[in-house]
């Protein structure tokens, strides 16, 4: 068997969340950097692993490839306290997941893709974009009300998954000075990552 691989670009969240579960678990793997810019996930290679085109992709020990971020951290965590036991707190895990997927990535991760790789102004984001990620910004507030991680008394996939763009948000134009419950979340998660 060889090494776990992970293929990914260190400026990409979703590729930073496989790094720091990978990473928290104390996994052995190679980091493979992939320019997207360049066309990295586009060449005959990558796309063999991943017809899709898009990073992160994990090679597992066995030669098994695995694509989608959060499919990758669920493989990675399994039977580790990153994924909790009792089943109500695990399906609490993976609406968040899900939920990051569908709301939270495609707005704060999209305006600072924009930002930080295209160069774009904050003035030139889509304004509904903006104000869906500060939605999300206000939902994610909300849900750290009494609690000091999203899921349970410690770390989870949860915080790995939404700490990943969230720390960075203001990369993408967003301003967390209204949320507070968020900011001391991100610097205990940051913590706890080791970051």
């Amino acid at each position: 068997m060889s090494k776990l691989k992970i293929y990914g670009d260190l400026v990409s969240g979703n590729c930073l969340k496989v790094k720091y579960t990978a990473d928290l678990l104390g996994l052995e793997y190679n980091w493979v950097d992939i320019d997207i810019l360049a066309g990295g996930s586009r060449t005959d290679d990558f796309l063999h692993l991943n017809p899709a085109g898009q990073v992160p992709v994990a090679v597992l020990t066995d030669g098994r490839p695995l694509a989608q971020s959060n499919a990758i951290i669920l493989y990675l965590a399994e039977g580790s306290r990153l994924l909790p036991a009792d089943p109500y707190d695990r399906a609490k895990v993976l609406e968040l997941l899900f939920w990051e997927q569908y709301s939270h990535e495609p707005t704060i991760a999209v305006c600072r893709f924009q930002m930080r790789y295209l160069g774009k102004s904050q003035a030139e984001l889509d304004p509904d974009t903006v104000a869906r990620g500060y939605q999300a910004l206000a939902f994610m507030e909300g849900r750290l009300e009494g609690r000091d991680y999203f899921v349970g008394d410690g770390l989870t996939l949860a915080d790995i998954a939404l700490l990943a763009y969230t720390r960075v948000a203001h990369e993408g134009g967003f301003d967390l000075s209204e949320y507070p419950k968020v900011r001391t979340w991100i610097t205990r998660a940051e913590g706890a990552l080791g970051l």
